[in-house]
């Protein structure tokens, strides 16, 4: 659970975290799960940001088995589908959750 001074302070990436969970069409489980997994370990680089942003909603969807593809949720955020592939399963790890192994 994170602060209301975490959400407060990234606002403006939680706005569009939802605004890319509506072009995915995501459930409220997936919605939240990345909106915790953004959370947990904000970077501190913009740019940084928006690629953990994408890992999040496509991490998010796993976990909710709402399941989104890398190249659905790369093209929502406008991000490359290696930045997602390269950041998504730190961020279940992080978070005391084991990646899929598929």
């Amino acid at each position: 659970m994170h602060s209301a001074r975490d959400r407060v302070e990234y606002d403006a990436w939680l706005q569009e975290l939802e605004q890319a969970a509506d072009r995915l069409e995501l459930s409220s489980e997936a919605r939240s799960c990345a909106t915790e997994l953004f959370l947990l370990d904000v970077p501190e680089a913009d740019r940084s940001k928006r690629a953990t942003l994408a890992a999040s909603l496509y991490a998010g969807s796993l976990v909710a088995s709402d399941g989104r593809t890398q190249g659905e949720v790369a093209s929502a955020t406008d991000v490359s589908r290696l930045s997602i592939q390269s950041r998504w399963k730190e961020l279940l790890e992080d978070a005391g959750l084991e990646p899929p192994r598929w």
